[in-house]
């Protein structure tokens, strides 16, 4: 039995016939986003073969099941990251999971770097592209023509759009730019952003870009947003630490949780 297959029989002795409509991953910090979830049915990652277990603070390693604002959503309560495992597609079956659960748009949160002065940390923006150069495709060893996906689009834009809207309506700024993919767990040097800018990169993070390219290949509609958590290197006199994303993430987290219960609220 696949992995997969053996993920969805533990799901539907959990949640009898649920089937998804959005799925959510949810960045560092950005745990607090299931508050929002009713009717929630959670399910812990040890209990589904091929789920990440987390070690990151700040990632529940948890999925979870329910609606938010009258939509059907499965929440992944934290993500594998190239770091953890040297491996860019540990996540490959979870996606799979959530798409043979129904979902059919898929919407990634991250904690991230801003490269623009003005997304300071408490900031959201919302990704329109990425650059992904430095650490390995997450479709590298698979066969078929379906892994050659194209990356014209990678954001789709009538979910971006919803989202703005939402934003709007709440009056919470929404930025929006290219996020570009580093491996981490070290954070960048002043020298690397330097790099970054001219390139064209707007945020920093060591997540996403793998997930986006995964969950294409699958069929899914991507839309990422980045909860703004820091001044990339040289641009602050404050040290980066994983400590100060988890506190940074706090203001973005819950100006989130606003957008995305519009957002449900004006798509279902």
């Amino acid at each position: 039995m696949s992995k997969v297959k053996a993920a969805l029989d533990v799901i539907a002795s959990k949640a009898p016939g649920f089937k998804a409509e959005v799925a959510l991953v949810l960045g560092s910090g950005l745990g607090g986003v299931v508050d929002a979830v009713s009717d929630a049915i959670s399910i812990a990652y040890e209990d589904l073969p091929g789920f990440p277990r987390p070690t990151v603070v700040g990632h529940g390693g948890k999925l979870v099941l329910g609606r938010i604002g009258g939509v059907s959503v499965a929440v992944m309560q934290g993500r594998a990251h190239y770091y953890e495992h040297g491996r860019s597609d540990l996540m490959a079956e979870p996606l799979e999971t959530l798409r043979e659960l129904g979902a059919e748009r898929l919407l990634l949160t991250n904690a991230a770097g801003s490269l623009i002065p003005d997304a300071v940390p408490g900031s959201l923006m919302l990704i329109t592209d990425h650059i992904s150069l430095f650490g390995p495709n997450p479709l590298i060893g698979y066969h078929g023509n379906d892994r050659f996906v194209g990356m014209d689009v990678p954001y789709d834009p009538e979910i971006g759009s919803g989202l703005h809207d939402a934003a709007a309506k709440l009056g919470i700024k929404l930025f929006e730019g290219t996020y570009c993919w580093c491996t981490g767990p070290s954070f960048e040097t002043p020298a690397e952003i330097r790099a970054l800018k001219v390139l064209g990169a707007d945020a920093v993070g060591m997540s996403t870009v793998p997930e986006n390219i995964l969950a294409r290949r699958l069929g899914f509609k991507v839309a990422a947003v980045s909860n703004i958590t820091n001044l990339a290197a040289g641009m602050s006199a404050t040290p980066l630490s994983h400590e100060q994303t988890l506190e940074m993430s706090k203001t973005g987290s819950a100006n989130l949780i606003k957008i995305l219960l519009q957002y449900f609220s004006s798509a279902s």
